[in-house]
């Protein structure tokens, strides 16, 4: 688009604009989960909702049960639509001793030659990866006096403590959020250098189990040896979990299981993700997932299951020999591809029932499921994000997946009947959700700039 050079040279030209703005949205400590930040979180939405209406869009605060959405709109007749969604609410800074400067009082650091930060709560985790969007569209509004294309944005207050009422507030306005694709700016780059659009987010089952043998806890020295020892009976049964090669045993786990298109995998070779090099960071440094799959693969494509705590029997100070009556698992699995969350319950409680004496009982308790979430792999809109990416970064932009999960786009898949482009521009070590969060300023600038390619991409005319 012949307009795009004057749109970027605007964004160079308004840096230092640019980064006040963020710094006064990040001021307002915007806490969802405490009561006490209520005011703060509306405080938060009046300012974007002023930044949006002095751009051109008609914004508004809407309320909710818990905290305010804000909605702006900014249509285009005859031109694509985009819905772009964020959050402006933040984590807790606890422990805030651990904080080198106060967590809102935001600021730019030079945290070695050459290298520059803005250091505060949000600063990353959501506030300045909105911000970046917000940015691109101020710059085409103030240059053009237009957008490349139609625009709705929404950015929630709750997005830290579960987005309890937004799947509510997105069916009640399915009408006004109607768009062609989503747009989200919440997640991450590969790596400093090199952009990245996820394009895959894994599902999630999350149950709990006990086991109940005796009806109450038993000497051991009177009834050891004879008796069921629940404790015992469900390691087994959680040891059995999976086989000597990494693959999960419960019978239809991989039902539902796609392999990876043969481009993508190769470009996922080609990213080099090495063991030292992830593993390396936590003190470990032998993958344990499949043994016949590449370590990316592990951790953004396959489907995995994990024991995320156990407990029974005695656990105080000092001996008590008992055999306890019952004991107890949390046990969770992330789902890929068409992984039905339903039938991953029933035949995970299915596999334990299988697998225990007749002395003993198991109960379940299903916390949540949801569905895995992807991309087309050659999905119009994808291949132009990539390419807008790859033209500003001067690198092939990564098609990655991701080991975890956003509701948000279930939601506008399901309701919504749109698809997601997750384009994020933070790092690994942006201490999000931790003291000292910080967001590159090279993310922040040129994730703008980004965003106006990205604009111009998707609102360019059909050859």
């Amino acid at each position: 688009m012949s307009q795009l050079p004057s749109v970027l040279a605007r964004l160079d030209a308004d840096r230092e604009g640019a980064i006040d703005r963020l710094l006064d949205w990040v001021r307002i400590p915007s806490i969802s989960t405490d009561k006490a930040w209520k005011a703060d979180c509306a405080r938060a939405a009046d300012w974007l909702v002023a930044d949006l209406n002095a751009m051109g869009f008609k914004a508004e605060s809407r309320p909710t049960p818990g905290h305010p959405v804000v909605v702006a709109h900014r249509p285009k007749k005859g031109a694509p639509h985009v819905l772009f969604y964020g959050h402006y609410d933040v984590q807790p800074v606890d422990p805030l001793n651990l904080w080198d400067s106060p967590p809102f009082e935001p600021s730019v650091k030079e945290i070695e030659p050459g290298r520059h930060v803005i250091v505060g709560r949000g600063a990353c985790d959501d506030k300045g990866q909105v911000m970046t969007f917000i940015e691109a569209c101020r710059a085409w509004l103030a240059e053009t006096g237009d957008l490349p294309l139609g625009v709705t944005i929404m950015v929630e207050g709750e997005e830290e403590s579960g987005s309890v009422n937004l799947p509510a507030f997105v069916e009640a306005n399915r009408q006004e959020l109607a768009a062609d694709v989503a747009l989200v700016c919440d997640t991450g780059m590969w790596d400093r250098e090199t952009p990245a659009i996820t394009a895959a987010l894994r599902g999630l089952v999350y149950m709990e189990v006990k086991i109940i043998a005796a009806d109450r806890d038993l000497h051991s020295g009177l009834f050891g040896g004879a008796a069921a020892n629940p404790i015992r009976v469900l390691s087994k049964v959680l040891a059995g979990l999976h086989d000597d090669n990494g693959r999960v045993t419960v019978p239809g786990f991989y039902d539902g299981v796609h392999e990876l298109p043969a481009q993508i995998k190769a470009a996922w070779a080609g990213l080099g993700l090495t063991a030292e090099d992830f593993l390396g960071q936590v003190g470990l440094r032998v993958p344990s997932g499949e043994r016949d799959r590449l370590l990316i693969e592990m951790i953004q494509s396959r489907p995995t299951c994990d024991v995320n705590g156990i407990w029974g029997g005695y656990q105080g100070e000092g001996s008590k020999t008992v055999i306890a009556s019952e004991a107890s698992a949390k046990v969770s699995f992330r789902l890929v591809g068409d992984q039905d969350p339903v039938k991953i319950m029933d035949a995970f409680e299915a596999y334990v029932r299988g697998r225990i004496p007749a002395d003993c009982k198991a109960e379940f308790i299903r916390y949540k499921g949801s569905r895995a979430i992807s991309l087309d792999w050659d999905m119009p809109a994808l291949a132009k994000a990539e390419k807008a990416l790859t033209e500003e970064w001067g690198k092939p932009a990564a098609i990655i997946g991701s080991g975890g999960s956003i509701p948000v786009v279930g939601d506008f898949k399901r309701t919504l009947g749109i698809d997601t482009l997750l384009v994020g521009f933070g790092l690994d070590d942006d201490r999000v959700h931790s003291p000292n969060e910080k967001y590159e300023l090279s993310s922040f600038q040129k994730g703008a700039r980004s965003w106006a390619r990205i604009l111009a991409a998707l609102g360019a005319p059909k050859p």
